[in-house]
């Protein structure tokens, strides 16, 4: 699937992180939506938050190139927030760590991150891909506090480990994560799918009314999920053929094991269900 809407002329805009923000940047101008067309000095203009101050964008970053909605960012991001905020379209690479609500409220684009990302990445998002390529913070996906849905529809793939809540109150939408999960993996689910290849530690599934959870590792199952049979679901083999297009490999078939399913939570009750893979 290609979520990419990238420009025809195939122009960059090139951002470089002159020094790290000394306490947290707010810089959702940091989109393509924001900048595709803009000069370059409308882009070097633009306003993020340095705490209680305004300040325009180049004094954070140097700025090459205009009119574009590729996006290439260079530094350490570890403190600055909301990159990628609902954009749309395009794409954003970040060579580099990044912060908070990376993704948040995105409905469509491609983000692509070579390093790690921070909590709340993807927040209620209603479309589009983001992958991470290192690890990832909690709430992947998720619904903010107070709010009853998470993401709605599009691809998080971490190839690392994630933290707390991933995928809390989602509804639609598929989160991949290649390495474990902490705690509350699936919290309140609604619907969607999240694929563990490496399994999470305890309360996965916790609340959940509807969706799928599939662990290639045993899971440390709650007392509200009961056993309900070993099977091998069709759609195993669509997702398989689709993961496999970005280089990963869900097993699916009978020869080489069975999915154990389990039904729950039922303390809610809900129609959810945690699918284990048995090996042969």
């Amino acid at each position: 699937m290609d979520y990419t809407n990238r420009n025809t002329t195939r122009m960059t805009i090139t951002l470089r992180l002159k020094q790290p923000p000394v306490v947290p940047l707010e810089a959702e101008v940091l989109s393509p939506n924001a900048m595709a067309d803009l000069s370059n000095s409308e882009i070097r203009s633009l306003i993020v938050y340095h705490g209680k101050r305004q300040v325009p964008l180049d004094e954070f970053f140097d700025v090459d190139g205009e009119r574009s909605d590729d996006l290439i960012i260079h530094g350490e991001l570890n403190k600055v927030r909301w990159i990628g905020r609902a954009m749309s379209r395009g794409r954003i690479t970040v060579h580099g760590s990044v912060g908070m609500h990376l993704g948040a409220y995105m409905t469509g684009g491609r983000i692509e991150i070579h390093g790690d990302a921070s909590d709340w990445m993807g927040a209620e998002m209603k479309n589009g891909f983001i992958h991470v390529h290192g690890n990832a913070g909690g709430q992947i996906g998720a619904a903010y506090r107070g709010t009853l849905a998470g993401m709605k529809n599009g691809t998080i793939i971490v190839d690392g480990s994630a933290g707390l809540e991933v995928g809390m109150r989602m509804r639609r939408g598929t989160i991949i994560l290649g390495g474990p999960a902490k705690d509350f993996a699936g919290l309140q689910m609604k619907g969607g799918t999240i694929i563990l290849l490496s399994g999470a530690e305890i309360r996965t599934g916790a609340w959940m009314n509807r969706g799928t959870i599939i662990s290639m590792k045993p899971l440390q199952m709650m007392p509200t999920f009961a056993y309900a049979n070993d099977f091998n679901p069709t759609f195993a083999n669509v997702y398989a053929k689709q993961l496999k297009q970005i280089g990963i490999d869900l097993p699916f078939a009978r020869s080489e094991g069975v999915y154990q399913r389990y039904a729950g939570d039922l303390s809610v009750p809900g129609k959810g269900e945690i699918l284990v893979w048995q090996p042969a």
